[in-house]
């Protein structure tokens, strides 16, 4: 069995992050009305999510294909192909049965509401809405479809990584990262051992939108072996030539 493992028994005062979202939670917002999709990116952002957005039925179908979201935010009303369709089709699919879906829409006669809900949407939200509302809404069924991704804490050795309140210690020091660089650690953390390659990070961390170049993940890794490792401490981060990075499995582990 891997060394890390998940706790409830977070210690330390409540961070930054204590009313968060779970950290590095990737959204889907699927959304042809660009004033809107910015909006929700800037706001599910602010809340430490990674948000990737499209503007087409077609184009979410496509996404959905690639990469499984934590949680999507769908418009009903779609070019390509409709948010109602798109949801009928994820409920249809085994892979993404659970996948929490948050529909958006003009339409506020109950009716419509029972339509929406009755092909399989876990929320209703009629526009225009309140943004800190809809924020709740994101949390609330994050925490019920995901909980693994709100409270607990990675532990390898004498690192610990708080998720719920954004700590990290090792040795019973405060690591201070960056919002980034603990998603990262978050990450690797999660899966020791295996080897990530750059775009899998990119990824994974900063999410599919994200317009950066690989080694861009150079830079963070780095970061982090600086505030992670003082001089006589053991890196937990190990470099796989040609490969990318992972999480070393031996970390904590006598020799």
């Amino acid at each position: 069995m891997s060394d890390v493992q998940t706790s409830n028994d977070a210690r330390g005062n409540p961070g930054r992050g204590a009313s968060a979202a779970p950290a590095a939670a990737r959204i889907l917002v699927v959304e042809d009305e660009a004033a809107l999709s910015l909006l929700l990116s800037y706001n599910l952002e602010a809340e430490g999510f990674i948000v990737d957005r499209v503007e087409r039925g077609d184009e979410a179908e496509v996404r959905l294909s690639e990469t499984i979201p934590d949680l999507v935010i769908l418009d009903w009303m779609l070019p390509g192909v409709s948010g109602l369709e798109i949801c009928r089709r994820l409920r249809a699919r085994e892979t993404t049965r659970s996948l929490p879906v948050i529909m958006l829409t003009a339409r506020g006669e109950e009716s419509e509401r029972v339509r929406g809900l009755s092909i399989g949407a876990d929320d209703y939200v009629v526009k225009p809405f309140s943004v800190p509302e809809l924020m709740a809404r994101v949390r609330a069924l994050l925490r019920r479809a995901r909980p693994d991704r709100v409270t607990g804490v990675l532990s390898a050795g004498d690192l610990e990584l708080d998720r719920q309140n954004w700590r990290v210690h090792r040795a019973g020091r405060d690591v201070h990262l960056g919002p980034t660089e603990f998603r990262l650690l978050e990450h690797l953390m999660e899966k020791p051992g295996r080897v990530f390659s750059r775009a899998q990070l990119l990824d994974s961390v900063w999410g599919l939108s994200a317009e950066i170049d690989e080694r861009t993940v150079d830079v963070h890794v780095g970061r982090l072996r600086k505030a992670l490792s003082k001089t006589d401490e053991k890196d937990p981060i190990r470099t796989v030539r040609g490969a990318g990075y992972s999480f070393d499995e031996t970390f904590g582990k006598p020799c």
